[in-house]
């Protein structure tokens, strides 16, 4: 790993690094913040922030304000890329394609197939790393925004053992039923529908067996003045599906709201205390 940048943060560190990744065959970039309590040698929790269509791993560690709260719990979060990035990596002119857009996916289809595997970076290739190189526990909760918000939900519904909690901000809850979701799978997957539902939070949460112990609980933030709520994003599809199988799962709607980082803002220290019930436990 390269370290790239660090900068002094409420007792802590806000850091980025560069590393080479085996599952995407290029290089990749994250940011992690360490609380106070990791620079003390006590190694502490972890979340996973997954950011939406366009952004880097950069925008919610400058828009979020996320590291006051995580600094007073204990919790480090670590903000990766949302795609594979490279001259000889795939793309597309349409910002919700290719670079920018990896949908936290394995693609099969080319041309994307070689680099686009960001469902394995993020599930086993980033935490091995993290794990590996920082001052941080097993113990780890996955959450984002919008496409992130996708990624957090199928990847830690997928993952239960290894995600203790999931929590999401305007999310793509069903591929299946949105324009976003179609162009995406359909690109990286390919026509066949039923190689899609993996990767659809709404069917898997049909597949779990009525009172299923351990299940990762589910956390859900919806602004409705969101422009993007009734044809993209959906909740009720994922809130109807986890009401029929009894899931741990809550949505809270927030008039006025919309889809930026300022609804971020206003209520990830509620997000990062979710969390904190089920790490710091």
């Amino acid at each position: 790993m390269k370290q790239l940048n660090s900068n002094q943060c409420f007792g802590g560190q806000q850091q980025q690094f560069e590393h080479d990744s085996q599952v995407l065959n290029c290089k990749m970039r994250f940011s992690i913040f360490l609380p106070p309590q990791a620079l003390e040698s006590n190694k502490v929790p972890v979340v996973y922030w997954l950011s939406g269509l366009t952004c880097t791993d950069e925008n919610f560690v400058q828009k979020a304000g996320a590291q006051r709260m995580a600094a007073e719990l204990g919790i480090a979060i670590v903000a990766p890329d949302t795609s594979p990035r490279g001259d000889d990596v795939a793309d597309d002119d349409a910002y919700d394609l290719g670079k920018g857009a990896g949908f936290y996916l394995n693609a099969t289809q080319e041309p994307w197939a070689k680099h686009y595997q960001m469902y394995d970076y993020i599930a086993y290739e980033l935490p091995a790393l993290i794990e590996a190189h920082f001052p941080v526990t097993d113990k780890r909760a996955i959450s984002g925004h919008s496409m992130g918000g996708h990624g957090a939900l199928t990847i830690g519904l997928r993952n239960a053992p290894r995600f203790k909690s999931i929590s999401a901000f305007s999310p793509i809850v069903s591929p299946l039923h949105c324009p976003w979701g179609h162009k995406a799978l359909t690109a990286y997957l390919g026509d066949d529908q039923a190689l899609w539902v993996k990767y659809d939070a709404v069917e898997l949460m049909k597949k779990i067996k009525d009172g299923t112990s351990h299940l990762p609980p589910i956390k859900i933030s919806q602004g409705l003045a969101d422009n993007f709520l009734e044809e993209q994003l959906k909740p009720h599809l994922l809130e109807n599906a986890a009401n029929e199988v009894k899931y741990p799962f809550e949505i809270n709607v927030h008039s006025g709201y919309d889809h930026s980082y300022f609804f971020i803002a206003s209520f990830i220290d509620e997000h990062l205390r979710f969390h904190a019930q089920y790490l710091l436990k």
